[in-house]
């Protein structure tokens, strides 16, 4: 089982729906997945309350119960979980990343993100785990993501090189329960998923090589 931490500092960044849209893509291919939910808002909770399939699991989660959330988890032979975890909440970020194999930071491509994306790295780097910064919200025009690449990049943070653009289908239906997986499956917004899901897949969860084909071949 694999444990991956969704983290920022600033509140906005986009996290619960990167944990949603993300843990529906492996579902769709075939990974047992569950999000823990640690934001008091609830978001990711109310999301899985209202989604008629139920899948993946969605669990309303406290940090000081996530070792035995995660062996329950494992015990319930789990591929993915994704710890959804509220902003300006540092102590709480930083059990998250304590249990997790690889941190994932979302930050929209403008100067706010881009001047609180300094404490998310630094606990990210505090944590000793692998951490990336992830893209999202883009302006599908514009100089505006190079340009935050760059930037983050020159700081020695790696960035990941699938990019999240600000597309409908990401949230407007978040409330009915939805990703963008299931309300527009050939859309831009799910090929980019599936495509975020196939790098997460080689840079934390490393299929074995079979298993890796067969998901490349089924997100062509």
């Amino acid at each position: 089982m694999k444990i991956l931490a969704i983290v920022s500092e600033k509140g906005g960044a986009g996290k619960t729906t990167l944990a949603v849209n993300l843990a529906v893509a492996a579902e769709a291919h075939g990974l047992a997945t569950a999000i823990f939910d640690l934001d008091p808002r609830a978001n990711s909770t109310v999301w899985g309350d209202r989604r008629e399939t139920k899948i993946p699991a969605v669990v309303p989660a406290q940090a000081p119960r996530l070792p035995k959330l995660l062996e329950q988890a494992r015990a319930n032979e789990a591929d993915l979980v994704i710890i959804d975890t509220p902003g300006n909440a540092e102590g709480m970020a930083a059990q998250a990343s304590a249990h997790a194999d690889a941190i994932l930071i979302p930050c929209r491509p403008f100067g706010p993100d881009l001047i609180s994306i300094a404490t998310s790295v630094k606990l990210a780097r505090a944590s000793g785990k692998p951490f990336f910064v992830v893209i999202n919200a883009a302006p599908v025009q514009g100089v505006e993501t190079a340009e935050a690449v760059t930037a983050i990049s020159a700081e020695g943070v790696e960035v990941c090189p699938v990019i999240l653009h600000s597309r409908k289908s990401f949230v407007s239906r978040f409330h009915e329960g939805f990703a963008a997986l299931d309300i527009e499956p050939n859309g831009k917004a799910a090929a980019e998923m599936r495509e975020f899901f196939l790098w997460v897949c080689e840079k934390v969860i490393k299929l074995p090589n079979s298993q890796a084909n067969e998901l490349t071949k089924l997100s062509a």
